[in-house]
């Protein structure tokens, strides 16, 4: 099975397999878990506004966190938070089990554990993450964080997939198995041999825990890379009116809404497979650049189009466009970000990722509301084109870089603003 999913070099790596798979795991338990939240719920309340409670209780522990949880990946040893909270989801999973199975019905209940899951995925990411380069030699972190991307679409594609097969046998049957899954990532992540990073523990306070902001603020290359990739999803995202599409403009009705949703994961989970075999190997923020005005035309065509099939394949691309900067970015953070910081930059950029996603559906929606769903779609792409064109000035360091390699330019600590140049030799 491994041998379709990972090259043989980092098969080759004793650990990288293991983490590799209980990475996996945990993403179809949570995807599998995230598809039963919004089904039992809807089925006790029949509100939509039910449903958009649940992505505010996943969100705002993370929002709330994130200087908190960056500072404990650095602190602490990272295999063993990142096992930690593999078991607090799975307790989660396994008491909404047996509150279904002794029929308690409430939705305040799945508030609850959603704000839970919510907490503990806000110090399992960035501990996840930070403990990655330590496993794999750094020329391989590409082609890995690559490999981590196609999985997790994957697990974007199938765990709903899964979750609505499982439901057949009920909310318990669901719970359960989720609970099964994060059982199974944690014995994978408790076979690994990880040893951590020796650092002196700096005495905690506002100068460490604002750390992370303070070192990517500096960095205009890391800088330009996060904020990229937070301004085009934020005002380029479409995906919360795909219903509208589906039901109004593509007269598809719930089987195409189906199509739209995985057509991106579907472009992405492509590309990202490609990336793992064949890395970047040059010219890597000019690509960057060109995938997120990619990104920013096919959503011009999405909303334009009337077609069902041309919409679905501007979905697929816009994925894949979207993955290009996903690995660029996720390869420069951890690449330029030395050990003992990537817990806190790394749950600085964690929060960047979720506010484009949250606020982005947002956003959208509040757009076609006043102007309709078109004009908010096509203004959408109108505006990352905008948003590409103004970084390539900001940070022509970022444009011109030209590696994915863990040396860092001449100049580029005492690089104080973010239209600093720092151009990669």
């Amino acid at each position: 099975m491994l041998s379709l999913f990972i090259p043989q070099d980092l098969r080759d790596i004793p650990n990288y397999p293991r983490y590799w798979f209980s990475q996996f795991v945990s993403f179809m338990a949570n995807q599998v878990l995230m598809m039963a939240f919004g089904w039992h719920v809807y089925a006790i309340t029949q509100s939509a506004l039910s449903l958009g409670y649940i992505g505010l209780m996943l969100f705002a522990p993370q929002m709330l966190l994130v200087l908190v949880v960056g500072h404990v990946a650095d602190r602490y040893d990272r295999r063993t938070i990142v096992m930690i909270t593999q078991t607090l989801e799975c307790m989660v999973a396994g008491s909404l089990a047996l509150a279904s199975f002794y029929d308690v019905q409430s939705e305040q209940l799945i508030f609850f554990a959603a704000f839970c899951i919510g907490a503990i995925r806000a110090f399992q990411g960035p501990a996840l993450q930070a403990m990655l380069p330590g496993l794999i030699p750094l020329n391989s972190l590409p082609k890995a964080i690559a490999l981590g991307s196609a999985s997790r679409q994957f697990a974007t594609i199938a765990g709903p997939a899964l979750g609505g097969l499982l439901f057949f046998g009920g909310n318990t049957f669901v719970y359960t198995a989720s609970a099964l899954l994060f059982a199974l990532a944690f014995g994978a992540m408790l076979r690994i041999r990880y040893q951590p990073h020796e650092e002196p523990r700096r005495p905690v306070n506002w100068e460490t825990i604002f750390a992370g902001v303070k070192f990517i603020w500096r960095r205009p290359v890391i800088l330009g890379a996060i904020s990229l990739d937070l301004f085009s999803v934020l005002i380029g995202s479409a995906t919360a009116l795909f219903p509208i599409y589906a039901e109004h403009i593509l007269n598809t009705g719930s089987w195409g809404l189906g199509l739209l949703r995985a057509g991106p994961a579907v472009g992405a989970l492509i590309l990202a497979i490609y990336i793992a075999r064949f890395p970047l190997k040059e010219k890597v923020g000019r690509t960057m650049f060109i995938g997120v005005a990619v990104f920013g035309v096919t959503t011009i065509i999405f909303g334009l189009s009337e077609w069902f099939w041309l919409s679905f394949t501007m979905l697929i691309v816009m994925g894949a466009a979207d993955m290009i900067s996903v690995v660029v970015r996720s390869s420069l953070v951890q690449l330029q970000t030395p050990d003992d910081m990537r817990g806190r930059v790394g749950a600085v950029n964690s929060i960047f990722i979720g506010a484009s996603n949250q606020l982005g559906d947002f956003e959208s929606g509040v757009v076609a509301e006043f102007f309709g769903t078109v004009p908010a779609v096509v203004a959408g792409g109108v505006g990352t084109l905008l948003v590409v064109g103004l970084w390539i000035k900001m940070f022509p360091g970022l444009y011109h870089w030209d590696r994915l390699t863990a040396n860092e330019p001449p100049g580029e600590n005492s690089a104080t603003s973010p239209t600093s140049s720092t151009k990669n030799p």
